[in-house]
């Protein structure tokens, strides 16, 4: 039987390990400077380039009546920031327009509209361009908000002026959480979900991998050094590199899109650096199993980033998914992370409710943590195939 390792030997091998792999990844620009600059160039691109919300649609308004009460009526396309409206008198012109890809929508008018409209059965007819099934229903409802705005000052009036009480329903929409309405406050939280599944699985799915394909990883096993100091090691030095991502993410979030942060900092920084060991031992996994760099960076890709693209609930609500679908998605750590920033910016941690998903989310992303780190030391058992 051997004799046992010195009380001290995990920290003076772990310690000298890491400065091994500090050094390594230093060497390493092109990695370095990926980790630094890529975070920063996505959050840019995505968050000024991916939008949901709808502004100076260009809408063609066919008003074939010339009466003042048509054009009135009609007059909340006008001088709206969600509309560039395009007056005109021939049906025609505005379906050549549609086709040509120069409107999005039409609002056609028909010659006796004034007249229904005195009548009280006014209609007009909206043609919208189905190619954008998002952009089209979202003109829909502005459309519709915009033409009952007259028509319901016109009833006040009309009522005002009879002494008749108008028989309407007036609806007070409030907003929850994000009370402008306003997208972009919706996608950069999923965006630093997203950027730190890219950064931390593809960075660290190359690092084990070349190794071995360099023959470099046997040196390490005639050592003293153990499998779980070598995955920490290999992790130290690119999670400081990933908590300088979340910082500049972070950053972005607040002062370039303005989005609020209603959950405590600390909160939101121990949730990331949860998720980011997370992502990093994932590649480190990946790294172990394949041991060939360029099945990793694939396998990677495959594994983390896409499938955190569409099943996470970036993009789309997963309780309109098929059950099949949920329970993958459910499979995956970007969903819970994706919950708990979204819960931390947006609603806050001041609940009971909040502060019980939170605490679910994290304790999940820990069970994650623990399993990916058992699971990646195993690859670096210190066998020889």
């Amino acid at each position: 039987m051997s004799a046992p390792l010195p009380a001290g030997g995990f920290l003076r091998r772990l310690a000298a390990l890491t400065r091994k792999e500090t050094r390594q990844m230093l060497r390493d620009k092109s990695n370095l400077l990926m980790g630094l600059l890529l975070p920063l160039a996505l959050i840019w691109l995505f968050g000024y380039g991916l939008s949901f919300d709808v502004n100076r649609v260009p809408v063609a308004v066919v008003l074939q009546d010339p009466a003042p009460a048509a054009r009135q009526a009609l007059a909340g396309l006008q001088g709206s920031r969600y509309f560039d409206a395009r007056w005109m008198t021939d049906m025609h012109a505005a379906r050549q327009a549609m086709r040509q890809g120069e409107v999005d929508a039409i609002v056609q008018a028909p010659g006796d509209f004034a007249a229904r409209l005195a009548a009280g059965g006014a209609a007009v007819q909206l043609i919208l361009n189905g190619l954008d099934a998002t952009t089209a229903s979202a003109v829909e409802g502005y459309v519709e908000a915009a033409l009952a705005l007259p028509a319901a000052k016109e009833a006040g009036r009309a009522a005002a002026r009879t002494g008749a009480q108008a028989a309407r329903v007036e609806v007070m929409p409030r907003l929850w959480f994000n009370e402008a309405g306003i997208s972009v406050w919706y996608l950069v939280p999923g965006l630093v979900v997203l950027i730190l599944t890219l950064i931390g699985a593809f960075l660290t799915s190359l690092l084990i991998a070349r190794e071995w394909e360099r023959g470099t990883l046997e040196a390490l096993f005639v050592t003293p050094a153990r499998p779980l100091e070598i995955v920490l090691s290999k992790l130290a030095p690119w999670l400081l590199v990933g908590l300088a991502d979340v910082v500049m993410c972070l950053l972005a979030a607040r002062l370039t899109f303005h989005v609020p942060m209603r959950g405590p900092l600390a909160l939101v920084l121990a949730a990331a650096l949860l998720y980011l060991t997370v992502s990093l031992l994932l590649g480190l996994f990946i790294s172990g199993v394949t041991r060939n760099q360029f099945q990793a960076s694939q396998v990677a890709l495959l594994a983390s980033f896409l499938p955190a693209t569409v099943l996470s609930g970036f993009m789309f609500d997963l309780r309109n998914m098929p059950a099949a679908v949920q329970f993958i998605g459910q499979l995956m750590p970007a969903t819970h992370f994706m919950g708990v920033m979204k819960t931390l910016f947006l609603a806050g941690a001041d609940s009971a409710a909040t502060q019980a998903a939170i605490a679910r989310g994290m304790a999940t992303l820990a069970a994650y943590a623990l399993a990916l780190a058992w699971a990646t030391q195993r690859t670096l058992r210190k066998t020889l195939d």
